[in-house]
């Protein structure tokens, strides 16, 4: 690089508007972050934890669906669950870990995100719906926070944005 050359990044940090405009650029990334280890965590959580997948026990996902069922916003939706708690048990799990790998990763990441956000819909409207004052519920906030993610999908540090770039070069040629 010669001295009268700047790159991109060098022309971004210039001055306060360019630290600002690459703190923008950068802005969900600890959002994609904590969003893709909890749901991580969470998937794997379920799959390793012995009392959870099982239909019924203290801790299963069978008694943690009937003690909800009547409070749920959507009933229906436990009802569901409740015809194979195990293999809504396994699903919730896998999805969950799925979904956080992809919103990590910056994989499908508008498609990782509305998965997160079905995932939390579903247990807002069932398991959380009655905790009162709604705000002390964590699955609308989970639900909110991952709006930005569908709306934005993962631009940068992903894989998404490798792909990208990958397809612009090729374009070139």
């Amino acid at each position: 690089m010669t001295h009268g050359m700047r790159t991109d990044m060098s022309a971004r940090l210039e001055g306060p508007r360019g630290w600002r405009d690459t703190a923008a650029h950068y802005a969900l990334l600890p959002l994609r972050v904590f969003l893709g280890v909890t749901f991580i965590y969470a998937g794997l959580d379920k799959l390793t934890d012995s009392a959870f997948l099982k239909s019924g026990g203290a801790g299963s996902i069978g008694d943690t669906m009937r003690a909800a069922r009547d409070s749920a916003a959507v009933p229906a939706l436990i009802d569901l669950a409740l015809k194979n708690p195990v293999g809504f048990g396994f699903a919730i799990s896998l999805g969950e870990l799925a979904v956080g790998i992809g919103t990590l990763l910056g994989l499908f990441g508008r498609l990782a995100a509305l998965g997160g956000a079905l995932i939390s819909l579903s247990l807002w409207l069932t398991v959380s719906w009655a905790t009162t004052p709604y705000y002390y519920g964590n699955d609308l906030a989970y639900l909110m926070a991952w709006l930005p993610l569908i709306l934005a999908g993962a631009p940068y540090l992903s894989l998404d944005a490798v792909w990208r770039a990958r397809r612009r070069f090729r374009g070139l040629r």
